[in-house]
């Protein structure tokens, strides 16, 4: 789907309500896979490669990369659906572009769940910090490659908990990562990351629509967040999701998909 020349990969799968998921940094929509199974028999699942991700192209112009461009980029992506209005789910950075959507649509969104995600940086000095840490991050994909970035970035503390996933799991998730380009993911962290983007932390209780904070507890960092959101967002719930860490969907699919299944049906 063509969208001010940058062509996006969209997959649909099932009939109903509409409800758009959306990966997290490295990732694209195969994530999904055991959450779709969940949700796909009464859900239109509508499954998005970002920007700079997946099959979705990957420009060179920074610009088309900044996480409110990338918002107005999904409403004419539902648009080109005939969708006025879709339940979104959102996995880390792809919360974040969740979040940043209802903000600027918020018509447009029925209700909102959010797994281990973020509103952003409160404090200027400590997104002027994480800029620096992620320019660094994306100078590194440039000169190293893929390979080599994906060696580390699977190392990091965030993602110790899948080291005990099954080995195909594990497989599957390093291939969605070496599918990426490094324009790609070098672009994203300097256009949509946490340090790149608004703070949206003053502009949640503007947000009326009920929302699902989820996060795994061993992802004590996220867990924080989660429940200071909650304490932000007007009609909120929080759930946290025992022995898991930052990929709940991944880590433990069959309680993820239930806890976003009642959550669909309840509210």
């Amino acid at each position: 789907m063509n969208i001010k020349s940058v062509q996006y990969h969209v997959d649909v799968v099932g009939a109903g309500d509409p409800i758009v998921l959306l990966h997290g940094f490295t990732g694209d929509g195969t994530t999904w896979s055991e959450t779709v199974r969940h949700i796909s028999h009464h859900h239109k699942v509508i499954l998005i490669d970002i920007i700079g991700h997946g099959k979705s192209d990957a420009p060179t112009n920074l610009e088309r990369y900044d996480i409110q461009c990338a918002a107005e980029d999904l409403a004419e992506i539902l648009n080109n659906l005939n969708i006025k209005k879709a339940d979104f789910l959102g996995y880390s950075m792809g919360g974040r572009l969740a979040l940043t959507f209802a903000i600027l649509f918020p018509t447009r969104v029925n209700r909102l769940i959010l797994e281990s995600s973020t509103p952003g940086i409160k404090s200027e000095m400590e997104r002027s910090e994480r800029r620096q840490k992620d320019s660094a991050l994306a100078r590194r994909i440039l000169d190293e490659g893929m390979v080599a970035f994906v060696d580390y970035w699977e190392d990091i503390p965030l993602f110790s908990s899948q080291k005990r996933l099954p080995e195909e799991v594990q497989k599957n998730i390093r291939m969605q990562r070496l599918g990426n380009s490094p324009i790609g993911l070098s672009n994203s962290l300097l256009g949509m990351g946490t340090g790149s983007q608004p703070s949206w932390w003053e502009r949640l209780n503007a947000i009326e629509l009920p929302v699902l904070i989820t996060a795994g507890g061993l992802d004590r960092k996220f867990c924080l967040i989660g429940k200071d959101m909650q304490d932000h967002l007007k009609n909120a719930q929080y759930k946290e999701i025992p022995h898991c860490g930052h990929a709940i969907h991944v880590e433990d699919p069959q309680k993820f998909g239930t806890i976003i299944e009642e959550f669909l049906n309840n509210t």
